[in-house]
């Protein structure tokens, strides 16, 4: 980068901010100055699974269990628990001395009422809802929930730390149906959440709360053992310009940039005062999702022939660079170099790729040139990146497509619209999850078939919905691995989404900054040396 380059990004970084430019030495030691990777627009964690809404609810929340980079439970919120009746009996106590935000006491109340909310929004709540005989209050610590039949991933349900995660909310607000979101944070987590100096599209404030308790048990990793507030006060500045947010961590303006864009890793890299780091082994899995209730998508022919034009190394390059070591093609339901990962039916994705008869199938259907609209957020460069990929194979494909260019926000609530096209619909979206929540049947919602109570695109695939049913039994790894082979199988025939491939994503902080948590990028027990 030449000096010229360097001078006018430390401008714009300094018009970003919206204050002068300051220098490493004036900054607050006890403010963490952190980018994240999109605005937070939706504050109710059960109402979105945008990660960065997963992320606040992370810093003002807690939940009951906590899952370890290791993917083991262990107590947060609880003491501990007991099981009898072969599984199908389990009593809760809660710690002693926890309260909310407001200095209210968590109650049994509290965690009864928050499980109750979360149970028909997450994948893993959903199965835990249909076996559910009863789940009622014991005294203010204790709680108890009774099934018709064992749920094995009981505390990995209710330590899950990605999409809908169980936070416990006080009872009023675990009330409230989650889709109507609610505005204000009354937390039981490290941090408060400052609702007068939130500016939307600019700031996001977090202060200590100096009454939580964390947790006495485990080492601090993904979102197991204490959550400590390192710092006094947490500034989350929405900048959205890469190349903005780079001059900005260069100079010190800001600590920690969630998410560094692979064009500027090389200039990140030669400097002495950043770290890059990759928190997230297994990285983000991307794909191309459908809305199941409009035409031509709503014919699996229309999917199945899309299958045909998708070469997975063209997003991942848009995405993560030239470099392959950043990323993974060949990747199927699960994550590559995981548990169930299998190559069956993978030549739907892995054979040579043939535009020519992808158009042919798409003749066949019916739907060679039919209108699609694809949402598109461009302040998002990940977004951004794969929908651009996706948009030009698109069209080569010959669908009339409508590119919707839009912020984050808009693009949040527009993916919730089930009317027609030309009322606001959808046709496509770019979907990223952690590869680790994809590790399983229960964490992936792309699979749910479950029709109106499935993620945004609405599929209806009851014989996914059998397997998935049927992996939640498996006795043992052996038949899990079965399932989810059948799992694989039938994806390819009922095509809910077309998985896009694996990459990893960099974070970059300043080296000042130490205690960064493994297995999840966010800025809990973080300080400054």
């Amino acid at each position: 980068m030449t000096p010229t380059r360097r001078h006018l990004l430390a401008g714009s970084a300094a018009l970003a901010l919206g204050r002068p430019f300051l220098a490493r030495a004036a900054a607050s030691a006890d403010t963490l100055r952190f980018i994240p990777q999109a605005d937070v627009t939706i504050l109710d964690p059960l109402a979105t699974t945008a990660y960065t809404t997963r992320n606040h609810g992370h810093m003002c929340w807690d939940t009951l269990y906590g899952l370890d980079e290791a993917f083991a439970p262990s107590p947060q919120l609880a003491e501990g628990h007991v099981v009898e009746d072969g599984g199908k009996h389990w009593t809760f106590t809660l710690r002693d001395g926890l309260l909310f935000h407001d200095g209210e006491k968590v109650r049994a109340q509290d965690a009864v009422a928050s499980i109750r909310r979360w149970l028909p929004r997450d994948s893993h709540g959903q199965v835990l809802a249909q076996r559910l005989q009863d789940i009622k209050v014991l005294d203010d610590r204790r709680f108890e929930i009774r099934l018709t039949r064992p749920f094995g991933p009981m505390l990995d349900a209710l330590a899950k730390p990605w999409s809908y995660p169980c936070f416990i909310y006080p009872e009023r607000f675990a009330a409230i149906d989650p889709t109507k979101p609610f505005t204000e944070v009354v937390g039981s987590g490290p941090y408060r959440f400052v609702a007068g100096e939130h500016v939307s599209g600019a700031q996001l404030v977090y202060e200590r709360f100096d009454r939580y308790s964390p947790t006495p048990v485990g080492k601090p990793s993904l979102m197991a053992g204490p959550k400590l507030a390192g710092f006094r006060r947490q500034e989350w500045q929405i900048i959205t310009d890469a190349a903005t947010a780079a001059a900005a961590l260069q100079s010190g303006e800001i600590d920690w940039w969630e998410t560094v864009t692979p064009d500027l890793r090389p200039l990140l890299a030669r400097s002495s005062q950043v770290v890059l780091d990759e928190p997230e082994q297994l990285g983000l899995y991307a794909s191309l999702r459908f809305n199941h209730l409009l035409p031509p998508f709503d014919d699996p022919a229309a999917r199945r022939a899309l299958l045909k034009a998708v070469q997975q190394s063209d997003f991942m390059t848009a995405v993560a660079g030239t470099d392959p070591s950043m990323w993974r093609e060949g990747v199927g339901v699960f994550p590559a170099d995981t548990p169930l990962a299998s190559n069956v039916g993978m030549d739907a994705l892995t054979s040579p790729r043939d535009l020519d008869a992808a158009r042919s199938a798409l003749r066949a259907s019916g739907h060679f040139g039919a209108p699609i609209v694809a949402l598109h957020a461009t302040n998002v460069p990940n977004q951004d990146a794969l929908m651009t990929v996706g948009i030009d194979m698109l069209r080569q494909l010959g669908f009339a497509t409508t590119d919707a260019t839009s912020d984050w926000g808009t693009l949040l609530q527009r993916r919730a619209n089930t009317s027609p096209l030309n009322q606001g619909g959808w046709s496509v979206l770019i979907a990223l999850f952690s590869g680790a929540e994809f590790m399983t049947p229960a964490g992936n919602v792309l699979l749910r078939g479950n029709g109106k109570d499935a993620w945004f695109g609405w599929p209806t695939a009851p014989r996914l919905e059998e397997l998935r049913e049927a992996w939640f039994d498996a006795p043992d790894m052996a038949a899990q691995k079965t399932i989810a082979a059948d799992i694989q199988r039938q994806f390819f025939v009922d095509v809910p989404y077309i998985p896009l491939g694996q990459y990893l994503s960099a974070t970059g902080y300043r080296k000042d900054l130490t205690d960064i948590r493994r297995g999840i990028v966010l800025p809990l027990n973080v300080r400054r040396v």
